[in-house]
């Protein structure tokens, strides 16, 4: 088996597409829309074939601010230490937040942390 794809509602459907798309060289596809459950969303598609769904419904506007259960960030692997931190400081440029600087974990990763327009977190790797 395989995870398929992952998803993420989103209050700002474009705004995070733009993100994922800039940063993250995703590739999005058209826009679906089920006007009838004020439903839309888009499928990221990565280099590696990962996809995320981002989806917005006009009645899921929760917003929840730091750590909770729950899925707690999604990693993003590049090619090298110097492309973390290039990445890291690409979006710290662009006014997103770092929220760990580039390290070495205990568990042998270098890694930084940014929040995605939304808050989500994303750990970029190597």
């Amino acid at each position: 088996m395989k995870i398929e794809h992952i998803a993420l509602w989103t209050s700002d459907l474009e705004k995070m597409k733009d993100f994922y798309v800039t940063y993250f060289k995703a590739t999005a596809n058209d826009l679906y829309e089920n006007k009838t459950k004020g439903f839309s969303s888009y499928f990221l598609s990565f280099e590696t074939g990962a996809r995320l769904e981002l989806m917005k419904r006009t009645d899921v506007s929760e917003e929840v601010t730091g750590e909770k259960l729950g899925w707690a960030h999604i990693a993003v692997a590049t090619e090298s230490k110097t492309a973390v931190d290039e990445l890291t400081e690409k979006l710290r440029a662009a006014g997103f937040e770092v929220v760990g600087e580039a390290r070495t974990t205990g568990d042998g990763y270098y890694e930084s942390v940014v929040l995605d327009p939304e808050g989500n977190r994303i750990e970029i790797t190597c």
